[in-house]
């Protein structure tokens, strides 16, 4: 099961990039990300490759920032097989927050960051099914 990091950021010029840099000023990689913004304030959400650094750095910098048990699903790269994972879910009652993309950086396969209320039950359900999680 990854860490994703949450960070509410002001929406304003510049925020993301003193984010991004950061963390590449403390050697964190940036895995997978996604944004969602209102007028004022947004949230970006990330997986990283040291969720506690990126916590502390970014905390310590003065941004409110929280970790969150999100499920990776590997996929085939090729149509459908997103439908296929949700398709899954589905059959099993389950719901799915949000998904973003990141990849497996050794098979070059997409992996799926999801978010459901109770992510080890969901993990658990793919990988019966045959799903590769991490």
């Amino acid at each position: 099961m990854l860490k994703q990091v949450s960070i509410y950021a002001e929406n304003k010029k510049g925020c993301f990039k003193n984010i991004t840099g950061l963390l590449m000023e403390n050697g964190i990689n940036i895995l997978g990300s996604v944004t969602n913004d209102s007028a004022e304030y947004g949230i970006i959400r990330m997986v990283v490759s040291d969720p506690e650094k990126c916590i502390e750095v970014l905390k310590s910098a003065g941004y409110i920032c929280k970790t969150t048990p999100v499920i990776a699903v590997e996929c085939k790269d090729e149509v459908g097989a997103l439908d296929s994972i949700l398709k899954t879910l589905y059959d099993s009652n389950i719901n799915i927050n949000y998904v973003y993309l990141s990849f497996n950086r050794e098979s070059g396969n997409p992996i799926m960051v999801m978010h459901a209320d109770e992510p080890k039950a969901v993990e658990n359900i793919l990988i019966n099914k045959g799903y590769k999680c991490d």
